[in-house]
């Protein structure tokens, strides 16, 4: 059995099967976030100069044009305050939200008044019910710590279409380099691999996926190479209580108990079934995260893991919904929880794909010609 230990610096620990620690008992993961936050991240004068070039550009090219970029909401944090700023920026966004079947009824009420009072356009896409339920029971006969990779996949791919769709070039995302790169691999991973994704409904589903918004390597690498993804929050001196505070009183937005629990399947998934199947808590990514970039003590961190992921009447109500909106009984939930765990690894994927040398290269390329979004004109 592999010992126990914890990072000294952020409380990521060995329930990451893969995490690594130098010599003062510090975490790969607190050393990819330095990296990242030297590389991404740029705050002050500096970060308003290089968002001022960004926002010129989008201007300048969605001159004309209903809209001039594309932003996604889920009536969280970080996408409402998203939409806050690229309107405050003199942008003309067009919003595009999946719903998927599982927003809770104060999402969809933050995401209605605060786009209303933002006066920004919605596009929502609703998911075809059975397609999706069948997808998401497949990921959990999988028995891999994956299930959200469906929602996420979709997501995505419905952003890049609607921007292909409306003729401009811009997406600007909700990510933060600050709160969100503490992210173990092993908890969840293949996002953008619709051959995993396929692989597993081919394998568990049942019914043909016909509408479900997807895209495939080359479309992806199309996309990536076509369109601009901008992580808007990555130049702005983002603090996500200050920007909590903000919404709340300039837009009437409402906290909705933990990071991306604007979803009841998120919430029920990231707080009971990941830990009570995988032991994986992904609070101690995003808690991880906020210790890094100052905006919580490592001490109110552990304070935090010792509860309960949300209250435990919650959870059970949680429970009852979602075995009655998949049509399951529970004891055919029961026995999806006993199942062995397995991994992303054991179904096929583009993984060798996209560690492989040429993907690398191709890559590397890439990177470079974004260059000129890392210093200002």
């Amino acid at each position: 059995m592999t010992h126990y230990q914890i990072c000294t610096r952020c409380v990521m620990d060995t329930t990451d099967p893969e995490i690594e620690f130098d010599e003062k008992g510090v975490c790969n993961h607190c050393h990819y976030y330095d990296e990242r936050l030297k590389n991404k991240v740029f705050t002050g004068e500096e970060g308003r100069r290089r968002l001022a070039k960004i926002v010129d550009d989008i201007k300048r090219e969605g001159a004309g044009k209903d809209y001039d970029c594309v932003i996604g909401v889920s009536g969280g944090v970080d996408s409402t305050y998203v939409a806050y700023k690229v309107k405050e920026l003199g942008l003309n966004p067009l919003a595009v939200h999946l719903d998927n079947g599982w927003d809770s009824e104060l999402a969809v009420k933050n995401i209605e008044q605060v786009l209303k009072k933002l006066k920004i356009d919605l596009y929502t896409h609703v998911i075809d019910w059975e397609e999706f339920k069948d997808l998401q029971l497949a990921f959990l006969k999988a028995s891999t710590p994956d299930s959200e990779i469906p929602t996420d996949h979709a997501i995505v791919s419905l952003m890049c279409q609607m921007t292909a769709k409306i003729g401009v070039k811009y997406i600007v995302m909700g990510y933060n380099t600050r709160t969100e790169t503490h992210h173990a691999k092993a908890w969840s991973q293949g996002h953008y691999d619709w051959k995993y994704i396929k692989s597993v409904h081919q394998r568990f589903g049942r019914t043909k996926l016909v509408t479900f918004p997807r895209m495939d390597i080359w479309t992806y690498l199309r996309y990536r190479t076509t369109q601009k993804w901008i992580n808007i929050l990555d130049y702005l001196d983002y603090v996500k209580k200050d920007a909590m505070r903000i919404l709340q009183e300039d837009l009437g937005w409402k906290y909705y108990g933990g990071k991306h629990y604007e979803s009841i399947y998120t919430r029920f998934y990231q707080g009971y079934i990941l830990p009570k199947k995988f032991g994986y808590d992904k609070r101690r990514m995003h808690l991880s995260s906020l210790i890094c970039s100052g905006e919580m003590t490592r001490e109110e961190a552990l304070v935090e893991l010792k509860k309960e992921p949300y209250p435990v009447e919650l959870q059970e109500e949680d429970k009852t919904y979602v075995i009655k909106k998949f049509d399951i009984t529970e004891a055919e939930f029961e026995r999806i929880m006993n199942l062995p765990q397995k991994s992303f690894h054991d179904y096929p994927s583009y993984d060798r794909l996209f560690n492989s040398t040429i993907y690398q290269s191709v890559r590397g390329v890439y990177r470079w010609s974004k260059r000129t979004y890392k210093s200002p004109a």
